[in-house]
């Protein structure tokens, strides 16, 4: 059993990586209210901008700054090209044939990636940001601003997100579209637009989340690609895909669970279950509450 002293650095990692777990999920949550899907490829996408970034660097000479713009643009373009080239196809489809387009995204990207950045000797790459050189403590724990910087931007996204959909006319549309996409469209409103903003708003948290992990974690084609998915995912299933208040809750517990399993011996081995596991319980209890993943209302 480890102590209070030992275990406070790995609560300082869980809540940077739940806070990141919160923004993902956020995004995920939006995208399934406003179009229907749910995206499946969301870590995927941000693990190839990750690398693209590292690629523009630290091999091509690229300014740090015009590098991570380099990666959250990627992002962007992939995920809003992604929604409107396949999106009117899928959209009147089975949200199960959907989940699987963007599943079938991921592993075309995992698969590219996975060609153009083999690991050199199975070495995980990992892409420092300036922040990681300034650190302050916190009782016996030392922290870093960039896990600071994580945490601060989860909650920040969640704030954001939430004021959008309850004070503009873009939220309202958003939030009119989660209720009843025929009845809107009937009364003018811009079904299409809407969702466009929703797929690039996704891009933009897709890219940076895979920045912040690609320092917090280390750029590796599958834990980006599945393991954040899977967080990300289940934080959105334990808020029923609904309340974005919940996904940061749900993001920051599994952070936390997930880094806090690691100092016990007995367990430390099987704490990269913990997401697995949180989101099959998330699911036992959006089902068990009977239609969540059919509700329309963007808390």
């Amino acid at each position: 059993m480890p102590s209070w002293t030992q275990l406070q650095p790995f609560i300082v990692t869980g809540l940077s990586l739940g806070g990141v777990y919160a923004l993902s999920g956020t995004g995920i949550v939006v995208l399934y209210r406003t179009t229907g899907v749910l995206n499946l490829a969301f870590g995927a996408i941000g693990m190839f901008g990750a690398f693209l970034s590292w690629q523009l660097i630290h091999e091509e000479g690229w300014p740090q700054g015009l590098g991570f713009l380099a990666a959250v643009a990627f992002s962007v373009v992939a995920m809003w090209l992604y929604g409107m080239v396949f999106g009117p196809p899928l959209a009147q489809r089975d949200p199960l044939v959907k989940a699987s387009a963007t599943l079938g995204f991921a592993l075309i990207l995992l698969g590219a990636s996975s060609w153009i950045w083999s690991a050199a000797g199975g070495a995980t790459r990992f892409q420092p940001i300036p922040t990681d050189t300034h650190h302050f403590s916190v009782g016996e724990a030392m922290v870093n601003w960039t896990q600071v910087i994580a945490l601060a931007v989860g909650v920040l996204v969640v704030v954001l997100t939430g004021a959008l959909l309850r004070f503009t006319r873009l939220g309202t549309a958003m939030r009119a579209l989660a209720n009843d996409r025929e009845v809107s469209a009937v009364l003018g409103v811009p079904v299409r637009r809407v969702e466009a903003v929703a797929w690039l708003w996704a891009g933009v948290l897709s890219g940076v989340s895979g920045l912040l992990l690609s320092d917090l974690v280390g750029l590796d084609q599958v834990t980006l690609t599945f393991i954040v998915l899977i967080s990300s995912v289940a934080a959105a299933l334990i808020a029923r895909l609904r309340s974005i208040l919940g996904t940061l809750v749900a993001g920051l517990g599994i952070g936390l669970v997930d880094a806090c399993a690691q100092p016990f011996s007995g367990i430390s081995r099987y704490h990269d279950m913990a997401p697995f596991v949180l989101a099959l319980v998330g699911l036992l209890f959006v089902t068990r509450k009977g239609g969540a993943l059919a509700g329309r209302r963007i808390v």
